[in-house]
């Protein structure tokens, strides 16, 4: 730990001048939470912005154990039908959503909604995940993340099936259609990581 602490300790002069801090993503960082945990708590008490990116999908007492460690949570959002949830994730999204409700109560929280064509875009869930969304406190935005096609080389290369090989990102048109349904439940919306 003290190597990674160390690591984050030599970039502090660009924390400070950008007002920035570490992000802690993967993989999935709660699948390490005592790793987490402590490196969350080094940094707290080093005065280091933190940002913990996830799907959510961990234990409850582990989202317990790190929530009020870290400043902000982005948190990966694909859908809202527990179906399809599991038919494209291989999970439930009920832990998921769960984990989200409860860090909402006491940590700053961000949206990520990818927009995957087909699966996710259509106005059922886009309507349930604006509504969720808005409900809680603590979201301070969504971020739409329109569906890219980078990651195909990088399964290739793996060997590995690319399941969505024949899906297309989504149209200019389409984002802003999203974007603008959300925002009509009062949530700030914005397209891409930022």
């Amino acid at each position: 730990m003290n190597e990674v602490v160390g690591e984050i300790e030599r970039d502090r002069v660009f924390y400070d001048e950008s007002e920035g801090g570490v992000t802690f993503s993967g993989g999935e960082p709660l699948m390490q939470p005592e790793f987490l945990n402590a490196l969350l708590t080094e940094c707290k008490e080093r005065g280091i912005h933190t940002t913990v990116d996830t799907c959510g999908h961990a234990p409850t007492e582990t989202t317990r154990q790190i929530s009020g460690k870290a400043d902000l949570f982005l948190y990966d959002l694909k859908t809202m039908d527990a179906k399809k949830h599991a038919k494209f994730t291989g999970a439930s999204n009920a832990k998921i959503l769960r984990n989200l409700k409860e860090l909402a109560q006491h940590n700053s929280i961000v949206i990520s909604f990818p927009i995957i064509p087909g699966i996710n875009d259509d106005d059922k869930n886009v309507a349930e995940t604006a509504k969720l969304a808005s409900s809680l406190p603590n979201v301070i935005q969504v971020n739409l993340l329109p569906y890219h096609r980078a990651g195909i080389d990088k399964y290739k290369s793996l060997g590995k099936p690319y399941k969505l090989n024949r899906i297309q990102p989504p149209s200019d048109q389409k984002v802003k259609a999203i974007r603008k349904k959300m925002e009509a439940y009062g949530l700030k919306v914005g397209i891409g990581g930022g």
